[in-house]
C-alpha cells in the first residue's frame, strides 16, 4: 500500500446477521462462538477490489483483540460498480464483546481505499 488511504462513500459495509453458535468448536477460555454474515456494497462507478481487512473485537471484560489479514475469507473479491460481495465468518468470545473494523480496498485506478465495518455486538444469551 502506497500513499494516502481515504475513506471511500462508494464501499458500504452492512451486517447482515450475527447468530449465536453454541454447536462450532471453541477453546475453553473462549468458549461463546458468533457467526457473522456481511456483504460489502460497491455504489460507486468504479470497479474495487477488497484487498485487506481489520477487526478489533473488544471483549466486555477489557480484552481486546485485533485481527489483520490480506483479502477476505482467503479472497480479493473484485465487486463491480453496482456489485457486493457476501461471505459470513466468526469470532470466539469469553462472554460478551464489541466488534467493529474496517476494509480495505483499491479502486481500478489503483487509489486505496476503506469502509468501516459497523460496530455489532456478541451479546452471549442468559441461557448459555
Amino acid at each position: 500500500m502506497v500513499g494516502k488511504i481515504r475513506e471511500f462513500e462508494g464501499l458500504r459495509v452492512k451486517v447482515d446477521d450475527v447468530i449465536y453458535m453454541p454447536s462450532l468448536d471453541a477453546p475453553s477460555e473462549k468458549p461463546h462462538p458468533f457467526v457473522y454474515f456481511i456483504s460489502i456494497h460497491n455504489d460507486s462507478p468504479v470497479p474495487i477490489t477488497i484487498r485487506g481487512r481489520k477487526w478489533v473485537v473488544q471483549e466486555d471484560q477489557g480484552e481486546i483483540a485485533v485481527v489483520e489479514g490480506d483479502g477476505v475469507v482467503g479472497q480479493t473479491p473484485l465487486i463491480e460498480p453496482g456489485g457486493y460481495f457476501s461471505y459470513n465468518s466468526y469470532h470466539v468470545v469469553a462472554r460478551g464483546a464489541l466488534a467493529s473494523g474496517a476494509f480495505f480496498a483499491e479502486t481500478a485506478t489503483g487509489e486505496w481505499v476503506f469502509s468501516r465495518i459497523p460496530e455489532f455486538r456478541l451479546d452471549v444469551p442468559e441461557w448459555a
